[in-house]
């Protein structure tokens, strides 16, 4: 009887686990449907932008001299790491943890070693995680339950008035973006300088007689189209994460559902062990009277 009291007290506790992931599943779905629209419509936007930077950029007499252009050796670096708040969403958090880890040991070790290296967390889970081992100059936890670009802006200009300052040579932006509901990849993206790479610049050139000079609308465009930018990765960001979300979720309701299963069999068979002897006691029972 001990056991079977056991193996009911275990359903018990699998079925309300059971209930809780179920309800998890739900809601992430409801949520990836609104931050999948977000980002689908923002993303033609976003590459349209990039676009007219690369058409200017092909029309512009010197590129060179755009200073959020300027290549230098990148002496401070910072970079952008854009996790979530909460777990459960599968290696969601641990995946960026991982790229962070990879992209200074890869490109930035003689900058991390003399501290040289810093990041901005948006997210607690990557704070929580990536603080222990580098020096953090701004985290900000609120932005990803609710994301907002006008709250998204004010780091993007901080970004750009550090590099231009020279208080930073290098930004990369380590987030994952968003495929589909059960895809994510994990992305190093380039933030400053602005990359202009020649392969881009003559497939985009046109013959274009543009007024004001293209000079002119660079210098108004790019802190748009780098806020932009910023604001994309964090949509892309928080699509994935509902989707890793739902997806373990669902994962987590169907094992519930098999261990159930399973348990359910071990308990019937208990069960019916148990009344077997109880028969064959009370048979016993009555054939000692008997004689």
């Amino acid at each position: 009887m001990g056991n079977l009291k056991e193996i009911r007290t275990r359903i018990s506790s699998i079925e309300s686990t059971q209930k809780i992931t179920s309800s998890m599943k739900l809601v992430s779905a409801a949520k990836l449907r609104r931050a999948q629209t977000a980002i689908q419509y923002l993303r033609p936007y976003s590459e349209k932008l990039n676009d007219i930077l690369h058409n200017l950029s092909a029309s512009a007499e010197s590129m060179e001299d755009m200073p959020l252009v300027e290549k230098r050796e990148p002496q401070n670096v910072i970079i952008v790491a854009i996790t979530s708040n909460k777990g459960l969403c599968g290696a969601f958090n641990a995946n960026i943890v991982k790229a962070v880890h990879h992209l200074v040991e890869s490109r930035y070790a003689a900058q991390h070693k003399e501290g040289r290296v810093q990041l901005i967390c948006l997210g607690k889970k990557g704070r929580e995680q990536l603080s222990k081992t580098y020096p953090v100059l701004l985290s900000n936890d609120e932005i990803i339950d609710s994301p907002d670009f006008s709250e998204m802006a004010p780091i993007g200009t901080m970004l750009t008035e550090r590099f231009l300052k020279h208080e930073v040579d290098k930004v990369d932006i380590v987030y994952n973006q968003f495929l589909n509901a059960a895809t994510q990849r994990v992305t190093v993206e380039p933030f400053l300088p602005i990359s202009n790479s020649e392969d881009e610049v003559s497939s985009a050139k046109h013959d274009y007689i543009i007024e004001p000079s293209p000079e002119e609308l660079l210098t108004e465009l790019i802190p748009k189209i780098l806020k932009t930018q910023l604001y994309k990765t964090l949509c892309d960001s928080v699509a994935s994460e509902h989707g890793a979300r739902m997806i373990s979720m669902t994962k987590a309701t169907d094992n519930a559902t098999e261990i159930l299963r399973d348990l359910r069999l071990k308990y019937n068979n208990a069960r019916q062990s148990s009344i077997t002897n109880e028969l064959i006691e009370i048979v016993s029972g009555a054939e000692a009277l008997k004689g």
